[in-house]
């Protein structure tokens, strides 16, 4: 499983006064529904102040969060799922959406929580979305992601 040795936070976030925009694809509804959930429900529990902004796939979710950087957001979630079909599709959507995020990221100099699930199939998706009955919880552990590192990026800059 893709989680083993993954650090067990233990320190509460306090997310008031940053906005923080999620930005999800469309593809595949349950699986993406359930890390939409898991990533509000830790912005919520921060305080962090959080809009969702749908995109129609993964290889959207870099754009969006440049514009979403450029109206002001202090992070963002970025959450997709792709899963392997028969064509070398897979490949290069994945790279492409992993390699604009991180571009974006950098250009930004904020933090991008990735929540993009690269998948062989639909059943490692469920065991990672937050459902019930999910062994992780992807959508969440971005958000954190994102919020522990908008907060060290404030506390850099002073």
């Amino acid at each position: 499983m893709s989680g083993a040795g993954a650090p067990t936070p233990n320190t509460p976030i306090d997310g008031s006064g940053l906005r923080v925009v999620v930005i999800a694809g469309n593809w595949h509804e349950t699986i993406s529904n359930g890390l939409i959930a898991g990533a509000q429900r830790v912005l919520d529990e921060a305080g962090a102040a959080h809009t969702l902004v749908r995109v129609p796939g993964s290889f959207e979710l870099a754009v969006a969060a440049q514009a979403a950087f450029a109206g002001g957001a202090d992070a963002v979630v970025a959450l997709g799922v792709i899963i392997r079909g028969g064509t070398p599709h897979f490949e290069y959507v994945s790279s492409a959406t992993t390699d604009g995020l991180s571009r974006v990221a950098l250009d930004a100099g904020k933090p991008v929580g990735f929540g993009v699930l690269t998948l062989d199939d639909e059943r490692q998706g469920l065991d990672r979305a937050g459902l019930a009955g999910s062994k992780e919880d992807k959508g969440a552990e971005a958000a954190d992601a994102a919020l522990r590192t908008a907060l060290i990026v404030r506390a850099l800059r002073g």
